[in-house]
């Protein structure tokens, strides 16, 4: 009889696990966390209310999280219908992948994507493709070059992680229009709120007229309630069907659901949380650049975050070791082809002038001034 276990299947057991942002030191101290774009106002109060408040956790949440749905639906003016939600936008990501693709199909994202996307293709036995990237961005031109008769779903994160690069309606547009009608284009709008007022990929009028269109979004990152792992998606009828098939029975919380709802309902939070970031953001991007003659330099971001690239004296390992010391934890993403770069989440005002200083510290300490 032999000792051997199950043998996993072998695309499943190819995969890496999803590595986070780090919220320690390698001594295992604890950082002020910018490695995960979480939002440094918190939540609103109306959330935490909503979460404080009593319920019986006896009883299972909805599993339509009908409430939910009927306020995001008024929000944002799509029939309730048509949304389904999810454990965080990720697991409803996950499902549209499986619903369309299989072994030997492509799964289609630009280079330098969010991460969890080539997981997603390899959980189902796909191959994950990326097109080259244009300046770091994805480019419609560069997908649809991509595009064969194996391609099955193309992943577009609008605006993007890890770079904050952000294609607009009209390039959104153009790309859905040359793809097959048997690819299912998914935009990823999971840093959409960050986005200027009034701005918008169209992504929610392409889902509400196409067949072959989902977009997603979650509450973990403008909304502030990454813990509470609550996310939705809209699209065609057929494809809602198919993430209701797939995803699991009563896969939000009761207290996620309330205070996602509770949430929807103080957009001020929302637009208070765009705008300090904007300012941060910017005021953090002028101090990288103004490091130029070191080496540092901003990539532009439309998101919460902001990709600073090291091609001076100064490594992207020696900076995030020197921010550690510092007591910050930033994103080096060398496993996605971005070693010579750090993702640095926008933090308070007096983080940013913390780390700006920092990084001004070790670039000068190397250059001898």
């Amino acid at each position: 009889m032999s000792d051997r276990g199950p043998a996993p299947k072998p695309w499943i057991e190819a995969i890496h696990a999803y590595v986070p942002g780090a919220a320690k030191s390698v001594d295992g101290r604890e950082l002020v966390k910018l490695s995960a774009n979480e939002n440094p106002l918190g939540c609103s109060l109306g959330a935490l209310a909503a979460l404080s408040a009593p319920r019986d956790p006896a009883r299972y949440p909805d599993p339509d999280a009908r409430d939910l749905r009927e306020g995001i639906g008024a929000l944002h003016g799509i029939d309730p219908a048509r949304i389904v939600c999810g454990t965080g936008s990720g697991e409803l990501l996950q499902c549209a992948v499986q619903a369309y693709a299989g072994q030997g199909d492509e799964v289609l994202f630009s280079r330098y994507s969010f991460s969890l996307y080539p997981l997603l293709a390899h959980k189902v036995g796909a191959v994950p493709v990326a097109a080259p990237d244009r300046n770091l961005g994805a480019s419609a031109d560069s997908l649809l070059g991509a595009v064969t008769d194996r391609t099955r779903v193309v992943l577009l994160d609008n605006p993007n992680n890890p770079v904050g690069s952000w294609l607009p309606r009209s390039e959104v547009e153009r790309l859905h229009a040359g793809l097959r009608s048997d690819i299912l284009l998914i935009v990823d709008q999971a840093y959409a709120e960050y986005l200027s007022d009034g701005v918008d990929d169209g992504g929610f009028e392409l889902a509400a007229r196409s067949a072959n269109v989902l977009v997603t979004r979650t509450f973990s990152k403008a909304y502030g309630l990454a813990a509470e792992r609550v996310g939705w998606a809209t699209g065609a009828p057929a494809v809602i069907d198919m993430l209701n098939r797939l995803r699991g029975p009563f896969n939000v919380s009761s207290g996620g659901q309330a205070a996602a709802l509770a949430a929807l309902a103080d957009q001020d939070f929302v637009s208070r949380s765009r705008q300090e970031n904007r300012r941060e953001r910017d005021r953090f991007a002028e101090a990288v650049e103004a490091l130029g003659n070191h080496g540092l330099r901003a990539v532009p971001s439309e998101a919460n975050f902001l990709l600073t690239v090291f091609e001076g004296e100064l490594s992207a390992e020696a900076a995030r070791d020197g921010l550690a010391g510092g007591g910050y934890a930033v994103r080096h993403l060398p496993g996605q082809g971005l070693g010579q770069a750090l993702r640095i989440t926008i933090g308070t005002r007096e983080q940013m002038d913390d780390i700006a200083a920092i990084l001004r510290r070790s670039a000068e300490a190397l250059s001898g001034n």
